[in-house]
């Protein structure tokens, strides 16, 4: 691995899997693949939403808002994991490296809220069906948007300072290939128990009170759906919430394993692999996840590409 000059190089050195060089070539191929098929995926669900008129209700504006913090959340991070990948030169700025953690823990903390926004607005749509126009206004639907995009970012950056202000002594070999909080607190020359107390405080808050709404109205949704006479009208209800169910339960299990366990606890090689599945694997599947179970997705997808061909 190239180093750089120890006087004039003030950034970081993220190791991320280069004790296993056998790994890299095969983890470049894999992961390109899978970013390719992100930004294909998630650009097609926002155009989609866009373009169909059928598709522009709530569900699939919060849908749109998930597939866009999805695209951000995979370019603030995998585009750089390529080029360390295959090149000798593993460093990044140190304001590169603040930039990264402040955006894609900005990214993935809002997608902690919007998912939770997105069960409320499921539960609004099943167990309220005929006060769901009023209930999901287009303007709350706005504002609790726009909510979980302030209070995302906010989380952020009160981990980034706090994290960049605690004293390193010099050290900046960053076991992991991106900049994340844990590893970073790792490099610190001073007891860290203070931080990792309120980070943990905070995830708490942050993924945990989302993950109460979801159950609370995932039970509601359950109650409501089996009282239903209608098996059609059931399968449609549970196949859009069992979507929506498999998006959260990669997205928080992956968020909390990497967050709310003790420190003494933490992998770092499992806190790699952790890493890598929800920042590209997750924002890959979840298109995948809506629109192979979403008829309404499907059919949008034969109306645009049959008046395309139409066009000709």
């Amino acid at each position: 691995m190239e180093q750089k000059n120890g006087s004039s190089f003030t950034g970081f050195v993220l190791l991320g899997f280069s004790d296993r060089p056998q790994l890299e070539l095969v983890l470049f191929v894999v992961l390109l693949i899978f970013y390719l098929f992100t930004l294909l995926g998630n650009t097609t669900i926002i155009a989609l939403s866009h373009l169909d008129p059928h598709l522009q209700t709530p569900m699939y504006f919060f849908l749109s808002n998930l597939s866009f913090l999805d695209l951000c959340y995979t370019t603030s991070t995998v585009p750089q994991l390529l080029v360390h990948l295959r090149g000798t030169d593993k460093s990044i700025s140190f304001g590169g490296c603040v930039a990264q953690m402040f955006v894609s823990l900005g990214l993935g903390s809002t997608e902690c809220i919007l998912l939770g926004v997105m069960a409320f607005d499921r539960y609004a749509a099943i167990c309220r069906p005929l006060h769901y126009t009023v209930v999901m206004h287009p303007r709350l639907c706005a504002l609790m948007a726009s909510a979980s995009w302030v209070i995302g970012f906010a989380n952020s950056l009160l981990q980034t300072v706090l994290t960049f202000l605690v004293p390193r002594c010099g050290r900046n070999k960053i076991d992991h290939f991106l900049c994340e909080v844990p590893p970073l607190l790792k490099l610190a020359c001073v007891d860290t128990t203070a931080n990792e107390s309120e980070l943990f405080f905070v995830s708490v808050i942050i993924l945990l009170i989302p993950v109460a709404l979801i159950t609370f109205s995932y039970g509601r949704i359950v109650r409501a759906v089996l009282r239903i006479k209608s098996s059609a009208r059931q399968r449609k209800a549970f196949g859009t919430c069992g979507s929506h169910i498999t998006v959260v339960s990669l997205f928080y299990g992956t968020a909390i394993y990497a967050y709310l366990q003790p420190s003494n606890n933490y992998s770092q090689d499992q806190g790699k692999f952790v890493s890598l599945f929800y920042t590209i694997v997750t924002p890959m599947v979840n298109p995948v996840i809506y629109t192979l179970r979403n008829k309404d997705v499907t059919g949008a997808m034969k109306k645009v590409l049959c008046r395309s061909h139409d066009s000709r």
